[in-house]
């Protein structure tokens, strides 16, 4: 491996973990959701070229900088993410949307007895 690539490596570990660090602060059914999608997003694109692999860390660099900025406010109604425009949406792959749609629906489930005990 070469530095360069090993500096990359570092930095996305490092971005992996400052992520996972951050969902502490949410809600526990969010963090539980938030930690299994960042797990097998940073999984699902450890082997991608240099482009994705750069746009991958942009946007979760993004995503980090929006959720410290938005849990450092506490209030009593603590709201976190950012709508999605019509836009972003549509740049999406069939693959992208499906997981969207997935996670929208996970997370609209209630809560079983065993959700509220873990």
């Amino acid at each position: 491996m070469s530095a360069g690539q090993i500096s990359q490596v570092l930095r996305v570990r490092a971005l992996y973990k400052a992520v996972l660090k951050l969902h502490r602060g949410l809600p526990l059914e969010m963090k539980a959701l938030g930690d299994q999608y960042v797990k097998e997003e940073f999984k699902r694109h450890k082997n991608v070229g240099h482009a994705e692999a750069k746009i991958f860390m942009e946007e979760w660099t993004r995503y980090y900088v929006i959720l410290a900025k938005q849990l450092s406010k506490r209030t009593k109604t603590q709201e976190v993410g950012v709508n999605l425009t019509p836009e972003l949406v549509d740049c999406f792959s069939d693959e992208q949307a499906e997981q969207l749609l997935e996670l929208y629906k996970e997370a609209k489930k209630p809560l079983t007895e065993e959700d509220k005990d873990n």
